[in-house]
């Protein structure tokens, strides 16, 4: 005879192990990563709790940045968790991540670097670097953001006439410059720097001014313009 699937709840911890409770009491800054991660998995499976789940989930995956890079199916490798659990944590860590981003809509005003961070801090988790051109009005207000390029940033693929054609044709008065760095690292190259110099100098023979060019990292970001690179 089979035996029955184990599933502990939350409610029948030992008082002391119960985060729910030590997050109404203490509040959610006091838990830690397995404490929360077990809140939100809810019941244990095969003689575990869902602490003992979350436990073994944070140390295979050592934070939440790399748990909310797995996938589905490699979350799912972990013995205990099958898809349910899995959507259950993908979820979660996907509103964090909105929650975190405010999005820079069309006919918004450009504020500062900072804004630009938080709209595309998304692109600090692609494999490739993204080029790309926010458009903005006469007042600074947004127009429309344009897709340049995809890959290694070199001149030759950060063509100006690519750059500005969208810039043009949209009537755009300024313009600013945002791409990633996959490695994390938000430090201008060599190659950053010629192209952004390369792109102002376009930009003020065609009428446009290059407000910024920002480099989105991991958790920070770089500014030209704060900096005194433009």
């Amino acid at each position: 005879m089979q035996k029955a699937e184990y599933h502990q709840s939350i409610k029948d911890w030992p008082e002391g192990d119960r985060p729910r409770e030590r997050l109404i009491r203490h509040g959610p800054e006091a838990l830690t990563d397995a404490e929360l991660l077990a809140i939100i998995l809810r019941t244990g499976a095969n003689r575990k709790s869902a602490l003992d789940f979350a436990r073994g989930l944070i140390t295979e995956y050592v934070d939440f940045q790399n748990l909310a890079e797995a996938t589905i199916s490699e979350l799912c490798l972990t013995k205990g968790i099958g898809k349910a659990k899995a959507c259950q944590i993908k979820a979660a860590l996907e509103i964090a991540k909105r929650f975190k981003t405010k999005e820079f809509r069309e006919g918004e005003q450009f504020k500062n670097s900072e804004s630009i961070f938080r709209h595309f801090q998304p692109l600090k988790d692609k494999k490739k670097e993204l080029f790309i051109a926010v458009l903005l009005d006469g007042k600074n207000r947004k127009i429309k953001e344009v897709k340049v390029s995809e890959g290694s940033l070199t001149a030759s693929i950060v063509h100006p006439r690519e750059v500005f054609n969208p810039v043009i044709r949209d009537s755009a008065a300024s313009v600013i410059f945002v791409h990633n760095h996959p490695s994390g690292d938000p430090t201008p190259s060599k190659e950053d720097i010629e192209i952004t110099k390369r792109l102002k100098q376009v930009g003020e023979l065609v009428g446009v001014k290059v407000i910024d060019h920002i480099i989105i990292g991991s958790s920070s970001y770089t500014s030209f313009a704060d900096k005194g690179m433009l």
